[in-house]
């Protein structure tokens, strides 16, 4: 077998016990750093369903992996979590929020230390959320064969295509990290990764309370019984949609979740009358569970209804400072060669530009970036001033 021949078959080797996956993750805690990403489906369930694991060690030719809990059923992923708790090797993920998730609800655990190339690129200037394709042209100088982007990951065998797909996602994913961490200690920006970071270790990013979930459907509706009855629909929903393992969409969409709350079915008969309800939420069990959330958003208590959030309505927003903000947000965000919005939002402005001090853009990294000159430029304290195409800050 020729040489080349080797390489790749080593580089193809597919991983389906806990054995083999310990030696990989054994050789993994003599290593600088490890690239991880993962395959999975969510389109019928709740909770993501893992399909594959890659990783890959350092070096041009450093072995890589596919990890295939599918092929391995029996196969425990603890020595991976072990890896994810050794804290002597970084573990690198490109947009790393949904396979941390995957691992929050199954080991709950986060890898430690975390890198995440996704919001590293932001930081050293390469645009809002940018894929991993654009990087790896960037930065690798190769392209990306994304045939295999959209495939079902859970049938198997898996092709020869989609086996090279998914490496390439972590091999490539070596060469990027090297870069990007080298490009933020030339610039000093490593702690802002690591502020970024924060929020993606954070259990509550990916704990959903169904108490909570109201807050996530949007309406213009500011009457309490009225939000009591969509406050209970959207708990039963999150219930339902968590025990059961199914997309919350199956059980309801939102707008025949509000049509609902409008309505307020007392019965089956009602319930039937729905325009918006689908044919998988009148199945017995679900009907009846929306006709209990019904009943009990009727039937809360006054002082228990939901409040509305008016204070967004109720600011004050000063538009002439606010159109400042924007200048100065635009001439810091050029300075320093990032984004705008990952400085601060639109509605971000807004509210410094109303008094509210609390906005995230006030905070941390952001405040060096933009936030104190923003305070600055609220108190009176510096103008700007435009020179050609150049926005300058003076200080008064």
């Amino acid at each position: 077998m020729p040489p080349r021949a080797l390489v790749e078959r080593r580089l193809m080797r597919t991983i389906t016990t806990t054995e083999d996956l310990a030696a990989f993750c054994a050789a993994a805690k003599s290593e600088a750093y490890v690239t991880i990403d993962t395959e999975f489906l969510r389109e019928r369930t709740y909770w993501s369903k893992l399909c594959l694991i890659q990783m890959a060690l350092p070096g041009k030719t450093g072995d890589a992996v596919l990890v295939d809990p599918i092929e391995g059923p029996a196969m425990s992923l603890e020595p991976l979590y072990d890896l994810f708790r050794h804290e002597a090797t970084v573990k690198v993920f490109h947009a790393a929020r949904q396979d941390l998730e995957i691992f929050f609800v199954e080991g709950k655990v986060f890898p430690k230390p975390l890198f995440d190339t996704q919001i590293a690129a932001m930081v050293c200037g390469f645009g809002e959320q940018v894929g991993y394709e654009t990087l790896v042209k960037k930065i690798v100088k190769a392209d990306l064969d994304k045939t295999s982007r959209f495939t079902d990951w859970s049938r198997r065998p898996l092709t020869p295509a989609q086996s090279e797909y998914a490496l390439a996602d972590v091999t490539h994913l070596r060469l990027i990290y090297e870069w990007l961490s080298a490009q933020l200690v030339k610039n000093g920006r490593t702690a802002w990764v690591e502020e970024e970071l924060a929020v993606l270790t954070d259990p509550a990013t990916y704990t959903v309370h169904p108490e909570e979930a109201w807050l996530r459907v949007k309406t213009r509706t500011t009457s309490g019984r009225f939000l009591g009855v969509v406050k209970e629909l959207a708990r039963f929903r999150e219930e339902y949609a968590q025990g059961n393992n199914v997309p919350r969409s199956r059980v309801m969409k939102d707008d025949a979740l509000l049509e609902l709350a409008s309505t307020r079915p007392g019965n089956l008969e009602e319930l039937g009358r729905s325009r918006l309800l689908l044919r998988e939420g009148r199945k017995p069990e679900i009907a009846e569970g929306i006709l209990a959330a019904v009943k009990a958003g009727q039937e809360m208590r006054q002082e228990d209804l939901p409040k509305p959030d008016l204070s967004r309505d109720s600011v004050q927003v000063n538009p002439a400072l606010a159109d400042l903000l924007r200048v100065l947000l635009k001439a810091k965000a050029e300075s320093l060669g990032v984004a705008p919005r990952l400085i601060a939002s639109a509605a971000d402005l807004d509210a410094i530009a109303a008094g509210d001090r609390s906005v995230e853009a006030l905070k941390g990294w952001r405040a060096e970036a933009f936030g104190d000159d923003a305070m600055r430029l609220c108190r009176g304290e510096i103008a700007l001033s435009a020179k050609g195409n150049e926005v300058r800050v003076v200080r008064l």
